[in-house]
């Protein structure tokens, strides 16, 4: 099973330039704990987490309102082709201690994948299924 069957498509994102009070409204009213950070022509950059939120910024004494997103997000993205094995994202997920991964399509971001998409999978092996539970016991990065 590809990735693209299990990804989500409808993935809301920010850009280098929205602040972080923005972003953390997005996360808020969305209830997602990850945003990607893309260019206004839609390349994808980074990524911007709650946790990016709370220590790079409020912790750092950063005002959210004025603080751009580029600030803060964590970089480079780690992601995985639309064309992919689900077992090779649970892999580069468990490799990098991450529990969302964008999707990417001739360079494009197309969707995410996150590790409850994963986990809702049957077709994930036992392997991957280790991948993923180590990364819910350690502190993931996004």
């Amino acid at each position: 099973m590809n990735v693209s069957d299990i990804m989500s498509t409808n993935v809301i994102h920010v850009t280098l330039e929205d602040s972080v009070e923005n972003a953390a409204r997005l996360l808020s009213q969305h209830n997602i704990g990850a945003l990607p950070v893309c260019t206004s022509e839609g390349s994808l950059r980074g990524i911007v987490t709650d946790r990016d939120i709370t220590l790079r910024c409020v912790a750092a004494d950063f005002p959210p309102a004025s603080t751009q997103v580029r600030g803060i997000m964590s970089k480079p993205p780690v992601t995985v082709e639309a064309r992919a094995d689900i077992r090779e994202a649970a892999k580069l997920m468990g490799d990098h201690q991450i529990r969302r991964l964008p999707v990417m399509d001739r360079g494009r971001m197309v969707g995410i994948v996150s590790l409850g998409d994963l986990a809702k999978n049957a077709a994930v092996d036992m392997e991957a299924a280790k991948a993923l539970g180590d990364i819910s016991e350690n502190n993931s990065i996004y």
